[in-house]
């Protein structure tokens, strides 16, 4: 079994939970996922199966979407609502003043991971250090927020939600609680729902209950998406029956022989589909052998 399946992945689930259980109901041990989600977290995780596991190392960098909420006058140690209070105090921010200070946090900025996050230092992750009560010094990252937006706000209750668009890496947390220490009362997030992934939206995502079921039924193959979905955001090629030949035993293909529209920039990765329209894999262009050379093979689906 080979492709895609997107997870709307339920609350108090680790990623890997979600993988257990796609691998015992579709019966697959070939299995991975693209990227963590914390347990409290929910949404759009694509589950991948068979040789789409190679797509691992190779997934377009496309920002992520989610829709998180929060609450103003609260600090926490894991800075959502999981953790052990640190700090309770009365809020009374208005609307446009929240809305005021979102700039700050969008573009380029700089973000330190939090204590309770899969980081490593010094081969150790950080969550651990922070079970045993040990805050350690963590370099700032750069990272890219692309829409930071108050979708609503409570004032009496000081609780609203945010629509973020963000590169991988972001903490969404760290933005929270950036926030309220701009207005110097904490800020905790309550929840968050992955909206958006790889390129994939919920309206792309099944719940494991339904999967479930329609493993029980033996039609679970509609949830299943071709591997080259995920490659979305690279442009395309296609090549002849010859070259699909060449291609498939690992040679390159000369870029003079080929339909590239787009010109040709080093190390460049493009979807390769032969005869039929079928998914080769990935080429890369390489302007020192003046070719697409194989930067990863796929088994052909049927």
């Amino acid at each position: 079994m080979n492709g895609i399946v997107i997870i709307d992945k339920p609350a108090d689930f680790t990623s890997f939970d979600v993988v257990a259980v796609v691998r015992k109901t579709l019966h697959e041990r070939k299995i991975g996922h693209t990227g963590t989600l914390d347990p409290m977290a929910t949404g759009v995780l694509p589950i991948l199966l068979g040789c789409a596991t190679k797509a691992q190392s190779l997934l377009p960098d496309t920002d992520k979407e989610y829709v998180a909420a929060f609450t103003l006058g609260v600090a926490t140690d894991t800075l959502d609502i999981t953790g052990k209070v640190l700090k309770r105090c009365e809020s009374h921010i208005g609307t446009e003043q929240l809305r005021a200070v979102l700039p700050q946090f969008c573009g380029d900025i700089m973000q330190i991971p939090p204590m309770y996050s899969a980081v490593s230092k010094d081969g150790v992750r950080l969550y651990e250090l922070a079970r045993k009560g040990i805050e350690t010094e963590r370099e700032a990252r750069k990272v890219s927020v692309s829409r930071l937006e108050l979708l609503c706000f409570d004032e009496t209750t000081q609780s609203g939600e945010l629509a973020i668009a963000c590169s991988k890496g972001t903490y969404v947390r760290v933005i929270c609680d950036d926030i309220g220490k701009v207005f110097g009362c904490g800020c905790v997030m309550t929840s968050l729902r992955r909206t958006r992934a790889c390129g994939y939206d919920l309206s792309d995502a099944v719940s494991l209950d339904e999967l479930k079921k329609a493993a029980a039924d033996n039609d679970f193959q509609q949830y299943i998406r071709p591997t080259d979905t995920v490659f979305g955001a690279y442009p395309s090629v296609r090549i002849t029956a010859a070259q699909t030949v060449r291609f498939g035993n690992g040679g390159g293909l000369m870029l003079s022989r080929l339909k590239i529209t787009d010109q040709a920039v080093d190390g460049m990765l493009y979807r390769v589909y032969g005869e039929n329209n079928v998914f080769m894999g990935l080429g890369i262009i390489n302007t020192e052998k003046n070719e697409l050379s194989v930067r990863k093979r796929f088994v052909a689906e049927s």
